[in-house]
């Protein structure tokens, strides 16, 4: 008997010993509840490219080429309307020549319908030189813009079109577009400062 109940006292004892380990543990088995590692892969934030003097540059003389053509529109369209809104948008020579062609054109009584759009735009070349803006060297963008007239029709003072029926839907010509003012106006200085038609496979009417 003496040996029996000896037995039983070392079986309650390993099964304390048991309980008393399982309790330690928080009844969690570590082999089949691993603790979660630390991610392989570290989450990174994309750091956007700055743009570049040429690239705010291009957009500038880009932007400021648009807006002369809306100009060009809105005064052959409406002879009220003051030459002086050129000035905001060209410089230079493009600025003598398209004054003295609208006084002419009033002169005439000549009248737009419809607007000229902007079919396409090219970018050609960016030289920042501001080395001698007296010289006329300046900051300038050369750009091919290829014109819709279309939709465009100009009369006269007796509503007749003076445009020939042979007269192409489409045309492209290259722009200077300078900033004069660089120094104190890199962004806003831009202006047309002179134009020339050029020859390239005619693009599609917008």
């Amino acid at each position: 008997m003496t040996h029996v109940r000896g037995a039983t006292r070392v079986a309650t004892a390993v099964l304390l010993l048991v309980a008393v380990t399982a309790c330690a543990d928080g009844g969690n088995d570590p082999t089949t509840n691993p603790s979660p590692s630390p991610s392989s892969s570290a989450s990174t934030t994309a750091t956007p490219t700055p743009r570049s003097d040429s690239d705010v540059a291009s957009e500038a003389a880009s932007a400021v080429l648009r807006r002369y053509y809306d100009v060009r529109n809105q005064l052959r369209q409406d002879s009220a309307q003051p030459l002086t809104l050129l000035e905001d948008v060209a410089t230079s020579t493009e600025l003598a020549a398209q004054q003295n062609l609208f006084k002419k054109e009033r002169k005439q009584g000549l009248h737009q319908v419809g607007r000229t759009k902007v079919a396409e735009l090219e970018v050609q070349s960016v030289n920042l030189d501001n080395s001698n803006p007296k010289a006329g060297k300046v900051p300038t963008v050369q750009i091919d813009l290829c014109f819709d007239v279309s939709q465009v029709d100009v009369i006269d003072a007796n509503g007749k079109s003076v445009i020939s029926p042979d007269r192409p839907d489409t045309g492209w010509i290259q722009f200077l577009v300078s900033n004069y003012q660089w120094d104190t106006d890199p962004d806003g200085g831009w202006r047309v400062a002179s134009s020339q038609d050029i020859e390239r496979t005619p693009c599609e009417a917008s």
